[in-house]
Protein backbone atom coordinates (compact mmCIF):
# COMPACT_ATOMS: atom_id res chain seq x y z
CA UNK A 1 0.00 0.00 0.00
CA UNK A 2 1.75 3.25 -1.09
CA UNK A 3 1.30 5.94 1.97
CA UNK A 4 -0.01 9.27 1.42
CA UNK A 5 0.69 12.46 2.87
CA UNK A 6 -2.84 12.52 4.53
CA UNK A 7 -2.57 9.33 6.08
CA UNK A 8 0.40 10.86 8.05
CA UNK A 9 -1.52 14.05 8.60
CA UNK A 10 -4.07 11.66 10.04
CA UNK A 11 -2.02 9.81 12.19
CA UNK A 12 -0.65 12.99 14.25
CA UNK A 13 -4.32 14.14 14.52
CA UNK A 14 -4.69 11.17 16.30
CA UNK A 15 -2.21 12.58 18.81
CA UNK A 16 -3.49 14.21 22.37
CA UNK A 17 -3.49 17.75 22.50
CA UNK A 18 -4.18 18.09 18.78
CA UNK A 19 -5.70 21.16 17.37
CA UNK A 20 -5.05 20.94 13.96
CA UNK A 21 -2.53 19.40 11.21
CA UNK A 22 -1.54 20.54 7.64
CA UNK A 23 1.00 20.72 5.23
CA UNK A 24 2.45 23.95 5.17
CA UNK A 25 2.25 25.96 2.36
CA UNK A 26 5.66 25.94 0.62
CA UNK A 27 5.51 30.04 -0.09
CA UNK A 28 5.75 30.38 3.14
CA UNK A 29 9.30 28.48 4.09
CA UNK A 30 11.24 31.51 2.75
CA UNK A 31 9.29 34.19 5.16
CA UNK A 32 9.91 31.90 8.07
CA UNK A 33 13.50 31.83 7.47
CA UNK A 34 13.64 35.58 7.09
CA UNK A 35 11.24 35.71 10.25
CA UNK A 36 13.88 33.36 12.47
CA UNK A 37 17.31 35.35 11.26
CA UNK A 38 15.88 38.13 13.45
CA UNK A 39 15.38 36.34 16.65
CA UNK A 40 16.57 37.65 19.69
CA UNK A 41 16.36 36.71 23.36
CA UNK A 42 16.50 38.64 26.90
CA UNK A 43 19.98 41.05 27.13
CA UNK A 44 20.17 40.73 23.64
CA UNK A 45 21.34 36.96 23.20
CA UNK A 46 21.47 35.80 19.94
CA UNK A 47 18.57 32.78 19.16
CA UNK A 48 19.84 30.06 15.93
CA UNK A 49 17.07 27.84 15.45
CA UNK A 50 18.45 25.11 13.50
CA UNK A 51 15.81 22.98 14.28
CA UNK A 52 13.39 25.32 11.87
CA UNK A 53 16.41 25.62 9.41
CA UNK A 54 16.60 21.88 9.12
CA UNK A 55 12.86 21.43 9.22
CA UNK A 56 12.65 23.52 5.77
CA UNK A 57 14.58 22.47 4.03
CA UNK A 58 13.18 18.88 3.88
CA UNK A 59 10.44 17.85 0.73
CA UNK A 60 7.55 17.66 3.34
CA UNK A 61 6.82 20.36 6.35
CA UNK A 62 3.27 19.39 8.35
CA UNK A 63 2.24 21.78 10.81
CA UNK A 64 0.92 20.95 13.92
CA UNK A 65 -0.90 23.47 16.10
CA UNK A 66 -0.97 21.71 19.96
CA UNK A 67 -2.05 22.35 23.28
CA UNK A 68 -0.48 21.39 26.69
CA UNK A 69 -1.73 18.10 26.33
CA UNK A 70 0.52 16.98 23.54
CA UNK A 71 3.34 14.94 24.67
CA UNK A 72 6.58 16.31 25.67
CA UNK A 73 9.59 16.49 23.15
CA UNK A 74 11.68 13.29 23.21
CA UNK A 75 14.80 15.51 22.92
CA UNK A 76 15.58 19.02 24.99
CA UNK A 77 14.80 21.56 22.38
CA UNK A 78 17.28 24.45 24.07
CA UNK A 79 20.76 24.97 24.87
CA UNK A 80 22.96 28.26 25.84
CA UNK A 81 25.86 27.89 24.14
CA UNK A 82 29.09 29.97 23.72
CA UNK A 83 32.33 29.20 21.81
CA UNK A 84 31.35 24.98 21.40
CA UNK A 85 30.47 25.27 25.54
CA UNK A 86 27.24 24.56 26.86
CA UNK A 87 26.73 27.40 29.26
CA UNK A 88 22.92 25.94 30.07
CA UNK A 89 20.62 23.69 28.57
CA UNK A 90 16.88 22.29 29.07
CA UNK A 91 15.92 19.37 31.29
CA UNK A 92 13.16 17.53 30.11
CA UNK A 93 11.09 16.83 33.35
CA UNK A 94 10.84 13.05 31.93
CA UNK A 95 14.77 12.87 32.18
CA UNK A 96 15.27 15.07 35.49
CA UNK A 97 16.29 11.81 37.75
CA UNK A 98 18.65 10.69 35.45
CA UNK A 99 20.27 14.33 34.71
CA UNK A 100 21.00 14.76 38.29
CA UNK A 101 22.18 11.02 39.16
CA UNK A 102 24.84 11.86 36.23
CA UNK A 103 25.26 15.44 36.91
CA UNK A 104 29.21 15.90 38.16
CA UNK A 105 29.51 19.44 38.75
CA UNK A 106 27.30 22.68 40.07
CA UNK A 107 24.57 23.76 38.57
CA UNK A 108 21.99 26.61 38.82
CA UNK A 109 18.37 25.97 37.77
CA UNK A 110 16.41 29.21 36.19
CA UNK A 111 13.65 27.64 35.89
CA UNK A 112 12.16 23.85 36.28
CA UNK A 113 13.27 23.16 32.97
CA UNK A 114 16.19 25.12 32.44
CA UNK A 115 19.68 24.00 34.44
CA UNK A 116 23.17 26.99 33.97
CA UNK A 117 26.54 25.22 35.02
CA UNK A 118 27.56 28.39 36.31
CA UNK A 119 31.31 27.47 36.52
CA UNK A 120 31.72 26.89 32.81
CA UNK A 121 32.94 29.87 30.71
CA UNK A 122 32.81 30.33 26.82
CA UNK A 123 34.60 33.02 24.58
CA UNK A 124 31.46 35.97 25.52
CA UNK A 125 28.96 35.53 22.01
CA UNK A 126 26.40 33.45 23.80
CA UNK A 127 23.68 32.06 22.02
CA UNK A 128 20.32 29.72 22.41
CA UNK A 129 20.60 27.33 19.94
CA UNK A 130 17.28 25.33 19.37
CA UNK A 131 18.20 22.20 17.90
CA UNK A 132 15.95 19.77 15.47
CA UNK A 133 14.32 16.96 17.57
CA UNK A 134 13.04 13.70 16.75
CA UNK A 135 9.38 12.96 15.85
CA UNK A 136 9.08 8.97 16.19
CA UNK A 137 5.32 9.09 15.06
CA UNK A 138 6.66 9.99 11.42
CA UNK A 139 8.98 7.13 11.73
CA UNK A 140 5.94 4.50 11.76
CA UNK A 141 5.70 5.08 8.00
CA UNK A 142 8.16 3.17 6.21
CA UNK A 143 9.73 5.09 3.85
CA UNK A 144 10.27 8.19 5.24
CA UNK A 145 13.19 9.79 5.83
CA UNK A 146 15.37 12.72 7.66
CA UNK A 147 12.98 13.22 10.04
CA UNK A 148 12.72 16.33 12.17
CA UNK A 149 10.54 18.56 14.45
CA UNK A 150 11.15 22.06 15.73
CA UNK A 151 9.78 24.60 17.56
CA UNK A 152 8.99 28.14 15.60
CA UNK A 153 9.71 31.59 17.30
CA UNK A 154 6.53 33.30 18.64
CA UNK A 155 6.62 35.42 15.61
CA UNK A 156 7.02 32.87 13.09
CA UNK A 157 3.96 31.15 14.58
CA UNK A 158 1.68 33.74 14.25
CA UNK A 159 2.72 34.36 10.52
CA UNK A 160 2.14 30.66 9.64
CA UNK A 161 -1.14 30.50 11.78
CA UNK A 162 -2.19 34.19 10.12
CA UNK A 163 -0.89 32.56 6.49
CA UNK A 164 -3.17 29.25 6.93
CA UNK A 165 -5.99 30.68 8.44
CA UNK A 166 -5.89 30.10 12.09
CA UNK A 167 -6.41 32.71 14.96
CA UNK A 168 -3.55 33.50 17.27
CA UNK A 169 -4.25 31.35 20.76
CA UNK A 170 -1.84 32.28 23.08
CA UNK A 171 -3.11 28.46 24.78
CA UNK A 172 -1.76 27.22 21.34
CA UNK A 173 1.51 26.31 20.42
CA UNK A 174 3.13 25.28 16.71
CA UNK A 175 5.31 22.30 15.99
CA UNK A 176 7.04 21.77 12.41
CA UNK A 177 7.76 18.68 11.54
CA UNK A 178 9.75 17.72 8.22
CA UNK A 179 10.94 14.68 6.25
CA UNK A 180 11.55 13.13 3.32
CA UNK A 181 9.65 11.07 1.45
CA UNK A 182 10.75 9.49 -2.24
CA UNK A 183 7.68 7.10 -3.01
CA UNK A 184 4.67 9.52 -1.27
CA UNK A 185 1.93 9.97 -3.09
Amino acid sequence: MMVKLQDIVDRIKLMDGTHHVFPLKNECREKILDIEKNITAAAGIRVSNIGVEECLKRQYVICIIKDKRFRPPPEPTLKLISDNIILGEEVLPNAKEQFLANVNESILWLSEEFVMYPERYGGGKECFIMPPVSFPEVNEFEGAENIVSCSPAPPSDMYIRAKHGYEDDPKLATILVGFDFPNLE
